[in-house]
C-alpha cells in the first residue's frame, strides 16, 4: 500500500486504517487470503458448542432410558398374569415359579405364610397351586399332564388363515336305547355302501368309517352308545358334530332314549333323530314325534327345528333319506378344517394287537396323516408304519374327519388322547417320556376334577344337576322346584333327570359336564359310588324334599357375587397436630357416630376426600382402644400418611355385604 512503518509498534495514521478495512472484509470472506485464515478466532468458538451440547443433554437422556427397561421387562409376567397361564397338575415349585414369572423363593414364601412346606423341586396340589397363584396376582388354568399345547408344547403353530380352511366331513355318532336298532343301522349303512360298488366288502373292523352320499363324505364312529360318546368328552375329546337318535317306533321313548338326548344336548351338538322300525305293523311314528315333543325335540313338520327320519334298517327303507338328512344338517354347521400340515386328531380307540402290536384307531381332525410322520399321543409315541381303512385297504395320506388304524406306537394309547404330528422321531419320544414323568408326578399329589358343589359355586353362574329320584311324581315335584329357583343371575340347570338308582352313566355324564349328581329317596349303586370316589364327582342323596330345595337355594345363594354397601360409622374434627417418629398423629375430637380402629377412614379436607385408607393407631391419652365414642377426644394415625392439617375431618367407615333374599 506504500505505506512507510517503521516497526510493529508505530502509529498509524486514520487514512491508512480506512484503507485496510476492505482489505479485511476481503480475508474473512471465502476466498480471502489464506494467511488471514490462520488467525481464526472463530473456530475455537464452534468447539465449545459440542462440548456444551454433548455431554450434558445427550447423556442424561442416554442415562434416563437405561434403567427404565428394566422395571418394564419386570413388568411382563405381572401383565401376562391378567391371561390364564396353563399349569400342568403336579408342577414342581421351580416350575410354577417360572410359569407366572416369579422367583421360588417368592412361591416358597407364599406356601409358608399358609402353612405348607415344599422345596423347589416338589409338587404342588391343586389347591396349593390356587392358592399361591391367588397370592402372586397370577392367573392360573390348571391342565392334565398329558394335554396338548399346554403342559408340553409340540412344534409351534402359526394362526390359521380363514381362508385356508376347507368344508370337511361331519362326524356322527349313533346312540338310542338297547334293541332300538342302533348296530342294524350301523350295518345297513355300511351294506348300502358296499353295494354301491365302491368296495368289495368289509373286512376290517376299526371303529370308525366313511360313506359316500351324493358325492358327500359322512363319518360314522362304530361306537354306538351314549356312555362311549360322553367317555370321550370327559376326557376332553369333542369329536362329534352330529348324533344320530334311533328310536324304535314300535316301542317309543325309553329311559336311555332320554339319557342320549341328555349327553348330545350336553355336549352341545344337533340331534337327528331316526324313528326305526316303520316297517312293523305296530309302528306308530306319530307316537315317536309326540313323545320326543314333550322333551323338546319338536318335528320340523309341526313347526319345531328337530329332523325325523322314518326307516326301517331292516328293509333298507330311510337310509337314503337318514344321510340326505345329515348332509343338510352338516351343511348348516359349516363344519371347516386345515387341510394340510401337520396332523392333529384324537384316538377312537386302541388295543395290542397279537400280530401288529399297538394299533390305535385315529381320527384326524386338521392336517394330513403321513406315512412315516412322527407323532404322538398322551404318553405314547410312534412313527406311523402303516395306515389301514375301514375296508381293509392301505391308506398313504389321511386327511380331516378321515378315520384311519394306526401302526406304529409304542404303547397303545388311551381313547381321547390328542394326536400331533412332531419333527420327528425324537421330538416325540421326548414329549411323550416327558408327559408320562408329569402324570407320575400328578399322581403323586392329590389332584382331583373340581366337581364337588362347594367348589363349583365359584366357577359359574349355573349350577349344572343331575336329579335322580325314587318315582316319577317326585321327578316332577323335585325338577319344578329347582326351576323356580333363582338368585340374582345364578340359576339352576337340570342336565338329566330320571327316576332309578344313581347308576355308572349318570357318573360319567357329571363329570364330563361339571355337574352335582342329586338322589332323592335313591342311593348311588357300589359302580357309581366307586366311579364317584375316583373321578371326583360330588352325589349328594336327600329323604326330605324341602331339605334338597332349601339346600340348593342355599347353594345359589353362595355363587352370586356378594353386594357390598358403605355404611359410615363416624367422623372426628383434627384439632391438633403431635409429630411422632416417621409419623403424624392427629388429636381429633369425635363429633359424630364413632371411630372404630379396625374401620376405614377417608381424610377430608373442605369436604374433598384427600387420602383413603387404615388407622394404624388409635389411643385416648397413652392406652390403645379399640373405638371412640361420641364427644371424646383421641389420637389417630393414619397408615402411610402424614399431610393432615388442622381442622381436617376423619371419617371412618365400612364395608357391608348386603344379604341376598
Amino acid at each position: 500500500m506504500g505505506v512507510d512503518v517503521k516497526s510493529h509498534s508505530s502509529s498509524v495514521e486514520e487514512s491508512v486504517i480506512a484503507q485496510l478495512k476492505p482489505r479485511r472484509s476481503e480475508a474473512e470472506a471465502p476466498n480471502g487470503d489464506a494467511t488471514v485464515v490462520e488467525k481464526a478466532p472463530p473456530p475455537p468458538a464452534p468447539e465449545p458448542e459440542p462440548v456444551v451440547e454433548a455431554p450434558p443433554a445427550p447423556e442424561p437422556e442416554v442415562a434416563q432410558p437405561e434403567p427404565e427397561p428394566e422395571p418394564e421387562a419386570q413388568a411382563v409376567p405381572a401383565a401376562a398374569a391378567t391371561s390364564a397361564v396353563h399349569v400342568h397338575r403336579g408342577v414342581t415349585v421351580k416350575d410354577f415359579a417360572e410359569k407366572v414369572g416369579r422367583t421360588p423363593a417368592e412361591v416358597i414364601k407364599s406356601l409358608m405364610s399358609h402353612g405348607a412346606m415344599k422345596s423347589i423341586t416338589q409338587s404342588l396340589t391343586d389347591e396349593e397351586i390356587l392358592v399361591v397363584a391367588d397370592d402372586l396376582g397370577a392367573n392360573v388354568d390348571i391342565v392334565d399332564p398329558t394335554s396338548d399345547g399346554h403342559a408340553v408344547a409340540t412344534d409351534e403353530e402359526e394362526e390359521v388363515a380363514s381362508d385356508r380352511l376347507v368344508p370337511r366331513p361331519p362326524v356322527v355318532t349313533v346312540m338310542g336305547h338297547v334293541d332300538h336298532g342302533k348296530t342294524t343301522v350301523l350295518d345297513r349303512i355300511r351294506q348300502a355302501e358296499v353295494a354301491a360298488g365302491e368296495h368289495g366288502g368289509i373286512t376290517q373292523h376299526i371303529g370308525a368309517y366313511q360313506v359316500s352320499k351324493d358325492g358327500e363324505r359322512i363319518t360314522f364312529i362304530d361306537t354306538p352308545g351314549h356312555e362311549a360318546f360322553t367317555t370321550m368328552r370327559a376326557r376332553g375329546a369333542q369329536v362329534t358334530d352330529i348324533a344320530v337318535l334311533v328310536v324304535a317306533a314300535d316301542d317309543g321313548v325309553m329311559p336311555q332314549t332320554l339319557e342320549a338326548i341328555d349327553h348330545a344336548r350336553a355336549a352341545g351338538v344337533p340331534i337327528v333323530i331316526a324313528v326305526n322300525k316303520v316297517d312293523k305293523p305296530e309302528a306308530d311314528p306319530t307316537r315317536v314325534r309326540t313323545e320326543l315333543s314333550e322333551h323338546g325335540l319338536q318335528p320340523q313338520e309341526w313347526g319345531g327345528d328337530a329332523l325325523f327320519i322314518d326307516m326301517s334298517a331292516k328293509t333298507g327303507q330311510g337310509v337314503d333319506d337318514l344321510l340326505t338328512g345329515i348332509v343338510l344338517v352338516s351343511d348348516d354347521l359349516d363344519l371347516r378344517a386345515v387341510p394340510s400340515g401337520p396332523a392333529r386328531g384324537v384316538v377312537l380307540e386302541a388295543h395290542l394287537d397279537k400280530g401288529r402290536g399297538p394299533v390305535a384307531t385315529v381320527l384326524v381332525q386338521n392336517g394330513e396323516l403321513s406315512v412315516g410322520d412322527a407323532l404322538v399321543a398322551g404318553a405314547a409315541w410312534g412313527k406311523v408304519r402303516a395306515m389301514v381303512d375301514e375296508w381293509g385297504n392301505n391308506v398313504e395320506v389321511a386327511d380331516p374327519a378321515r378315520p384311519v388304524l394306526v401302526l406304529g406306537w409304542n404303547a397303545v394309547p388311551e381313547g381321547g388322547d390328542e394326536v400331533r404330528v412332531v419333527t420327528d422321531e425324537r421330538r416325540a419320544r421326548q414329549v411323550a417320556n416327558e408327559r408320562d414323568a408329569m402324570r407320575r408326578q400328578a399322581a403323586m399329589v392329590t389332584s382331583r376334577p373340581v366337581t364337588t358343589l362347594e367348589q363349583l359355586l365359584a366357577q359359574s353362574k349355573q349350577l349344572d344337576v343331575i336329579v335322580k329320584t325314587d318315582v316319577r311324581g317326585s321327578l316332577e315335584a323335585v325338577t319344578s322346584e329347582l326351576g323356580k329357583l333363582l338368585a340374582g343371575d345364578v340359576t339352576v340347570n337340570v342336565i338329566r333327570s330320571a327316576v332309578g338308582a344313581i347308576v355308572e352313566s349318570d357318573v360319567v355324564l357329571a363329570k364330563a359336564s361339571g355337574a352335582v349328581v342329586l338322589g332323592f329317596n335313591v342311593r348311588p349303586d357300589a359302580r357309581a359310588r366307586e366311579m364317584a370316589e375316583k373321578d371326583g364327582v360330588e352325589i349328594r342323596t336327600y329323604r326330605v324334599i324341602y331339605e334338597l330345595i332349601e339346600d340348593i337355594e342355599n347353594a345359589l345363594k353362595g355363587m352370586m357375587a356378594p353386594v357390598y354397601r358403605e355404611r359410615v360409622l363416624g367422623q372426628a374434627e383434627v384439632r391438633q397436630l403431635f409429630r411422632i417418629p416417621r409419623a403424624v398423629a392427629a388429636g381429633c375430637m369425635v363429633t359424630n357416630g364413632e371411630i372404630r380402629r379396625n374401620a376405614n377412614v377417608r381424610l377430608l379436607r373442605d369436604g374433598v376426600v384427600v387420602h383413603d385408607g387404615k388407622l394404624s393407631s388409635l389411643r385416648r391419652f397413652k392406652d390403645d382402644v379399640r373405638e371412640v365414642a361420641q364427644g371424646f377426644e383421641c389420637a389417630m394415625v393414619i397408615e402411610g400418611y402424614n399431610d393432615v392439617k388442622v381442622s381436617d375431618v376423619i371419617e371412618a367407615y365400612e364395608m357391608v355385604e348386603v344379604p341376598t333374599s
